[in-house]
């Protein structure tokens, strides 16, 4: 049976006013964990307040060896 282990990243939404995710770095963020082994499996928008959102959670798993 394999095994996995599991990792969260949570990238400031910025909230209500105006909030940008800066691309750029969210990207490369998403590919240094690639280059590490980890493998994006979900991405969550938390929501804040009236359906803003405050936090991207992105979850990744690999193989534990």
């Amino acid at each position: 049976m394999e095994k996995y282990e599991y990792r969260t990243l949570f990238t400031d939404a910025k909230g209500v006013l105006g909030g940008k995710v800066d691309r750029g770095t969210f990207q490369n963020e998403l590919n240094e964990y690639g280059l590490q082994g980890w493998e994006l499996v979900s991405t969550v928008a938390a929501a804040q307040s009236y359906g803003s959102t405050r936090w991207i959670i992105s979850i990744f798993k690999r193989k534990i060896r």
